[in-house]
């Protein structure tokens, strides 16, 4: 098996329950989610990309002091991730995945954080095996819909509202009165684009 990857780089996990640890992030090209205010639409497509070996890829990490890795996308969930997790797992790497769960997911993760989409929700199933919950922010109706997918999630997976960056002004003052109210949720903040790393 062979993945396409867009981008792979050694940073500082920016947002989440994780924010703030060193992480390995394997970027997969190929997504048809399609939100519309993605900040990595060029992990969309999938033409133009190499696509590289579990072997090759943690070759990668391993010339880093890396202990956990991030795959994300594009949408993860579009691959059978299985062999990369594995193989990333035999080398004692701690294996996250970002997703919006628009498929079943397939690979033995150590943490899943769930992003739903409303251009493509979440398998209904997948929401169980959610160890993070991360819902964006763009409009008031997004907190309603956080709400919906809340439901759905174990009782100890961590709630997370994160807004848009480009609406963050505007929707950050709802978000802090939204959570005092509704102290289950927390706030995320996109600390990678502050801090300034990739």
């Amino acid at each position: 098996m062979k993945y396409p990857v867009m981008e792979h780089f050694y940073t500082i996990q920016g947002e989440g329950v994780h924010a703030g640890k060193p992480a390995y992030f394997v970027r997969l090209a190929g997504c048809d989610v399609g939100c519309v205010w993605c900040d990595v639409k060029e992990s969309w497509p999938t033409e133009g990309y190499a696509t590289h070996s579990p072997t090759e890829i943690c070759g990668w990490v391993e010339q880093t002091p890396a202990q956990l890795v991030v795959i994300t996308g594009g949408e993860p969930a579009m691959y059978d991730c299985s062999s990369l997790v594995d193989a990333l797992k035999e080398k004692g790497y701690r294996v996250h995945v970002e997703t919006s769960a628009a498929y079943p997911l397939q690979g033995d993760y150590d943490w899943i954080c769930i992003s739903p989409k409303k251009f493509k929700q979440p398998v209904d199933a997948e929401m169980q095996r959610a160890h993070e919950l991360k819902v964006i922010v763009f409009n008031d109706s997004d907190f309603q819909w956080a709400e919906q997918w809340a439901q759905t999630v174990n009782p100890g997976c961590a709630l997370l509202l994160q807004a848009e960056w480009d609406k963050r002004e505007k929707v950050m003052p709802k978000m802090i009165e939204y959570v005092k109210s509704n102290p289950q949720w927390r706030i995320c903040i996109q600390t990678h684009k502050i801090i300034q790393v990739p």
